[in-house]
This record gives structure tokens, C-alpha cells and sequence, in this order.
């Protein structure tokens, strides 16, 4: 079962840009949940579930309770917030992102074999 980091503040988003620059990795994905959203519920339930991805680092946002950091990553990689929202960051910028329905993990292998 996956275990993602927990994002919970901005410092983390200098963590989250380095890691994307790894060439022995295939980027960071942060998935924003909202904890009050049915959507987000179950999107999250399916990337828990059914992940099977090695070499791509993952955190976790509760948005609601860090809402501010929500607001980072939209200033920061310039992705209008939605959610559930996912995004593949790699080499420091954000290259995929998906929300609602389209936040599973047939989405993340296609970004990861692009």
C-alpha cells in the first residue's frame, strides 16, 4: 500500500523541486485531496490501492488543512488549483496535471511513459 510524504508547509516545495531533478527518478507527483470531497475520496482510494509505481516520488496535501501551500503550488508551477488535482513535477516544472476523474493511476502511467 502506497505511503506518500505528507506536504504540510512551503519549505517543502524546495524538497519537492529537487527531488524532480534526480535523473535516477522520474519526477515528484503531489496529489491535492480535499478532505470534504466524495471525488477526492475516491481518487485517493484508487491511487492507495492500486499503485504500482517505482522511481516517482509522491506527497500527499490535505488542502483544506494547508490550504496556504495549495496556493504555493498554484503560484509556483502557474496550475489553476482544482481538485482532486494531481501533478507530475520533473526537472523543477510542473509537466502533467490532472483533476476530478482524470486523477488515477492509468493517468500517472501514461505521464510516466510519455
Amino acid at each position: 500500500m502506497l505511503e506518500p510524504h505528507i506536504l504540510e508547509n512551503n519549505s517543502q516545495l524546495n524538497e519537492i523541486i529537487d527531488l524532480s531533478k534526480n535523473p535516477n527518478k522520474n519526477g515528484v507527483l503531489v496529489f491535492k485531496h480535499s478532505t470534504r470531497c466524495s471525488v477526492s475520496y475516491m481518487a485517493f482510494k484508487g491511487l492507495k490501492s492500486q499503485w504500482s509505481f517505482d522511481g516517482v516520488d509522491f506527497f500527499y496535501l490535505d488542502l483544506i488543512k494547508f490550504r496556504e501551500v495549495s496556493n504555493a503550488i498554484e503560484e509556483m508551477f502557474g496550475v489553476k488549483h482544482e481538485s482532486p488535482q494531481l501533478l507530475h513535477i520533473k526537472n523543477g516544472k510542473c509537466t502533467n496535471n490532472a483533476s476530478h476523474f482524470n486523477v488515477n493511476t492509468d493517468t500517472i502511467e501514461n505521464w510516466l511513459n510519455a
